[in-house]
């Protein structure tokens, strides 16, 4: 439906069915004069037929591909961007988890089709969204997208307050990390978190510590035996003994991969985004999560 603009950056970027409609709907808008500007990082698209990739650029669309490999980068190969980021005309925005390929395309009726989470925002946090992708076009290309066509005026929409948080090694990679400790330690009730990956450090373990010392209900959902990193899963039960202790309600997610990022605090504060629950994307990776302050939004997100 994009008229002007499309902003769209992602780290997983695959070949196969949904990579192959995704790349064809980009282009049939930049076709029709709708101006395209896509950030792929590097590594996550490993598995995309480069092919696509010319087709993109052959039909004008503005394609960079995020810290590619080269031998005066290589203290960087960690340092990617793990953002889920499509704004559409400065005016529609979606973040979460979800990336391009075929494991996103069903309902997680099955191992092959991951669960996860992925929102559709309007209203003035969609100009923030379109500044988080600007953040790295400008890394990238060392040029910044401006102008009524990607930052229009806008009104609130709903009754929703929300902000976007970004984090990135170049711009502050403690900020992630430092908003979650602030978040943790400032619940009263109740914390609910669904981590892809669960690889909190001693700081993440000691604030989940005070917060059942205050008598706050940790409940925090995992992947079970289907995840795409079973180093991530030993990792992760080696820190569980204390947490498991204290009280904290760990559970495993059964039918599929549970790729879902979200942090629910005292039925108001929900986080999501691409922020794993990890040192890599505290510290390492340029990741992004919307903020949003509604107890609907909040029952709602427990609920489901």
């Amino acid at each position: 439906a994009a008229q002007h603009t499309i902003t769209f950056e992602t780290y997983i970027y695959w070949s196969g069915q949904i990579g192959e409609q995704i790349t064809q709907a980009l282009i049939e808008r930049a076709r029709a004069g709708v101006r395209v500007h896509v950030t792929i990082d590097w590594l996550g698209s490993v598995k995309m037929d480069s092919a696509l990739l010319d087709q993109m650029r052959a039909a004008g669309i503005s394609l960079q591909q995020y810290r590619p490999l080269n031998w005066y980068n290589l203290d960087r190969i960690n340092n990617r961007t793990h953002r889920k980021l499509l704004v559409i005309d400065g005016r529609v925005g979606f973040t979460g988890g979800v990336g391009i390929a075929d494991q996103w395309s069903g309902h997680a009726q099955d191992p092959d089709h991951w669960r996860d989470s992925h929102f559709r925002i309007e209203g003035p946090a969609v100009a923030q969204l379109q500044a988080a992708f600007n953040d790295t076009w400008i890394t990238t290309t060392g040029t910044s997208l401006s102008g009524e066509m990607y930052f229009p005026s806008l009104e609130p929409v709903g009754d929703s307050a929300a902000h976007m948080f970004l984090a990135s090694p170049q711009g502050g990679s403690e900020s992630m990390h430092l908003m979650y400790l602030m978040a943790i330690a400032a619940a009263q009730q109740r914390i609910d978190l669904a981590a892809s990956y669960f690889v909190p450090d001693r700081l993440l373990i000691h604030a989940l510590l005070e917060a059942r010392r205050r008598g706050v209900v940790i409940r925090i959902l995992v992947p079970g035996e289907h995840i795409d990193s079973d180093t991530v899963r030993l990792s992760s039960r080696a820190d569980w003994g204390p947490l498991l202790a204290a009280g904290v309600q760990i559970s495993e997610y059964q039918p599929t991969m549970l790729h879902v990022k979200m942090l629910i605090v005292d039925n108001l504060l929900v986080s999501v985004g691409s922020t794993n629950f990890d040192v890599r994307s505290f510290r390492l990776n340029d990741a992004a999560s919307l903020n949003i302050y509604d107890a609907a939004f909040a029952s709602q997100m427990t609920a489901g």
